[in-house]
């Protein structure tokens, strides 16, 4: 059987280095896969480094579209991505997350009438304003296997009246996580090289276009993390549009005191999340990271797909307010941390639920 597995953006190098190895380890004579990076991500600390640590095998095909609006980039996504599978002919087209690489690949294959398999299908946040929550609604739409990492997204998917073809996994990043926390704490020297203290700093980050795209929201968010920084040590490793943003209008500033940094390789960033004393993102995958390590988390969003971690009591929502930011911090701060026995997520085996139904759902014409 063949699988063409479509990534470009950091968070789907993560959960497709998962299933990668699965498929290498344990079904190398039933399936090859065939990888393509779109190159959405292009900075080689948000891409290369993450092949080279989480032992990716190069992909077969790097499209280097990255880059202009949303719709610009989708639609030559869309264009090369078709002729990419009419060349490979895969049985199924494999796709993570919200990306517009990952509406880009369903969209190409659905025209093409090869299934898709949509990874973290049914997350929600209910707000439609959000990119990254159209790609995901319509890549669900067009998906035959909807392989969802909770019952939450289940549960989702059946009020949409979608039934057919959904498998709850488990959460594939619940997977790496086990797999690499040891080896961060071994391999990253981040903490030494920052000159942090293990539970002695705040970790940071920044990137969501509903914040950064948002004066007012970006703003209160940049005064808020220098106000943190100016108490605790606070690392912002820094996503480059949300650096240049920062910097046109002026407000760079307002982080005097933050120890700014540019974004971090896989081992690194995994290193400063368990180590930190709390996390404050609008990362969905660093919510749950937090989550997976213990660490409170406060996360700068009015929503999140991710509630079992609210629900758990590790994570806490609090928007763009400059007041509301800091306080939860400084609540985190003075709190006991996170001890929640509870994992929504599943056992650390979703990226083999998701090979083997690949393999049990593959059609009949196509084996």
């Amino acid at each position: 059987m063949r699988i063409v597995t479509v990534v470009g953006a950091r968070p789907q190098f993560i959960k497709a280095a998962a299933v990668s190895r699965v498929i290498r380890t344990a079904y190398a004579r039933q399936v090859d896969e065939v990888l393509v990076h779109t190159g959405q991500h292009y900075d080689d600390n948000m891409s290369q480094v993450f092949f080279d640590e989480l032992d990716i095998p190069r992909p077969g095909y790097n499209l280097s579209i990255s880059g202009g609006g949303h719709g610009a980039m989708t639609g030559r996504m869309l264009e090369a991505l078709e002729e990419v599978l009419q060349r490979e002919r895969p049985h199924w087209v494999l796709v993570y997350g919200d990306t517009n690489s990952t509406l880009a690949a369903a969209l190409a294959a659905a025209k093409l009438h090869i299934p898709v398999a949509h990874v973290e299908a049914g997350l929600r946040s209910f707000n439609m304003r959000m990119p990254e929550e159209v790609n995901r609604v319509l890549a669900d739409r067009v998906s035959a296997l909807l392989l969802c990492p909770t019952a939450t997204a289940v549960a989702n998917l059946a009020a949409e009246g979608i039934r057919e073809g959904v498998r709850q996994v488990g959460d594939v990043m619940y997977d790496v996580s086990l797999y690499y926390r040891e080896r961060a704490r071994g391999g990253s020297d981040a903490l030494r090289r920052l000159g942090l203290r293990e539970r002695g700093y705040v970790l940071a980050t920044c990137h969501r276009a509903e914040n950064t795209d948002d004066p007012r929201r970006l703003q209160a968010i940049a005064q808020a993390l220098g106000e943190i920084a100016q108490g605790t040590p606070l690392v912002l490793p820094l996503h480059p549009r949300t650096r240049k943003l920062l910097a046109e209008r002026g407000w760079l500033d307002l982080l005097a005191g933050a120890r700014l940094v540019d974004p971090l390789a896989f081992l690194d960033m995994v290193a400063l999340e368990q180590g930190a004393a709390a996390i404050v993102t609008d990362s969905g995958g660093v919510q749950k990271e937090a989550f997976f390590y213990g660490v409170p988390c406060v996360t700068m969003r009015d929503e999140t797909e991710w509630v079992e971690t609210v629900e758990a009591g590790a994570n806490r929502l609090v928007g763009a307010s400059r007041q509301a930011i800091v306080a939860a911090v400084r609540d985190a701060l003075g709190g006991a941390g996170v001890a929640s026995s509870a994992q929504p997520y599943g056992d650390g085996h979703a990226a083999e639920r998701v090979v083997e139904h690949l393999l049990d759902e593959a059609r009949p014409s196509t084996q």
